[in-house]
């Protein structure tokens, strides 16, 4: 199971997946955040045609297809397996699966070069002596990247652990990402299991760790906190992100916690600190709309003529509701200089249009306006 955490990733781990499958003759399953990356715009290095037909291994391709049915030559597969030899059979398939890391890593290591985006299966940032450490995978660790990189600048010892690859879990690879100066973690997940003891990277962590510790491989144990985050596109911030590492900070955080909303039923969410962060992009706007108004197919037009037609870097990402027609849209434009790490909503803007003049009375559209920005209301009347 390979996640990519932005729509660059998307496309590169697509090509990794297939090398990868096709020489461990393991099957994948390349997956990355519904709508939050399937749905967003943002400007990539696209891998040309004839570059993925050179990094596509030809031999593993046409071996794959020698193992296909054919009546040519016929082969037995899927008949049912007795208890005398199921057991075995089940754990041969052990070296199949303690070669897929490896495998993974070759595929990276032949497409990195062709790349601009650095790629790895599992790396960190930060600085070398962490303290604090978030873990977690998906769309969240740009998010988690923007803060971190402004913490060190403010001295702050802590870091991002990215987690690409999985399955199969590495943890020889996990420990040797992980600094042995961290003295707390927090592993971030975004699923919930009801009933369970613990959500399933925070348990791969903790066990990883713990038998390490039980091994004499780690002198010592970081404490590690797992937390819930981001269910059906809640919004992730940069306020979440600090808000974990100031529990982190606590003398006696929580074993379990939720970031991004307020619970006053079961008491686990963290409070959430202002977002004193410096903006990256260049600039950030805002365009309100009504479904099936052409807000959000004009605004896409927009953005795309910006990220192909100039050297700016453009994203965009587009809210609505689930009606097809008649509900709120918001269309979230940003355009900078540098890559856009940004996997949240703009909540203070440069510009903001208001495309329906019946919004005014329904929604505070100026509070989303940076001081000094710009208001565009559509309206049927002069200017006189």
């Amino acid at each position: 199971m390979l996640c990519a955490a932005n729509v660059q990733e998307a496309q590169d781990f697509a090509l990794i997946s297939h090398i990868a499958t096709l020489k461990s003759r393991v099957p994948f399953i390349h997956f990355f955040d519904g709508f939050r990356t399937s749905h967003e715009i943002n400007k990539i290095v696209p891998l040309a045609d004839d570059t993925i037909l050179d990094l596509m291994p030809q031999a593993e391709i046409d071996a794959h297809r020698a193992r296909a049915l054919n009546p040519e030559h016929p082969v037995i597969r899927g008949t049912s397996a007795n208890p005398d030899t199921y057991f075995q059979s089940r754990e041969a398939t052990n070296p199949w699966y303690d070669a897929v890391y490896d495998q993974v890593e070759q595929a990276m290591m032949i497409s990195l070069p062709r790349q601009v985006v650095s790629i790895s299966r599992l790396n960190i940032t930060g600085i070398r002596k962490r303290e604090r450490v978030i873990i977690l995978m998906g769309s969240a660790i740009g998010t988690c990247e923007e803060v971190v990189d402004e913490l060190l600048t403010r001295g702050e010892k802590v870091g991002v652990l990215k987690v690409r690859l999985y399955r199969p879990f590495s943890a020889k690879h996990l420990l040797q990402a992980l600094p042995g100066s961290v003295r707390s973690v927090a592993v971030l997940d975004r699923t919930k299991e009801p009933g369970a003891q613990a959500e399933p990277l925070y348990l791969d962590v903790m066990t990883a760790l713990a038998e390490a510790f039980n091994n004499g491989e780690r002198e010592t144990l970081p404490r590690v906190i797992g937390g819930r985050y981001g269910l059906s596109s809640k919004e992730f911030g940069p306020d979440c992100v600090l808000a974990v590492f100031a529990e982190l900070n606590a003398a006696k955080p929580k074993a379990r916690f939720t970031v991004g909303i307020y619970d006053d039923v079961t008491n686990l969410s963290l409070p959430l600190p202002e977002n004193t962060l410096p903006n990256s992009a260049k600039l950030e706007a805002l365009f309100y709309g009504l479904g099936s108004d052409g807000s959000v197919s004009a605004t896409k037009n927009n953005i795309k003529i910006i990220g192909n037609s100039t050297p700016w870097y453009a994203q965009g990402y587009f809210v609505y509701d689930s009606k097809k027609a008649g509900g709120l849209t918001v269309s979230h434009l940003r355009v900078s200089e540098q890559p856009i790490r940004s996997a949240y909503l703009i909540s203070q803007a440069d510009f903001v249009g208001c495309h329906q003049l019946q919004f005014i009375d329904k929604y505070q559209m100026a509070e989303r306006l940076k001081p000094g920005g710009i208001f565009l209301l559509n309206t049927p009347y002069s200017g006189r």
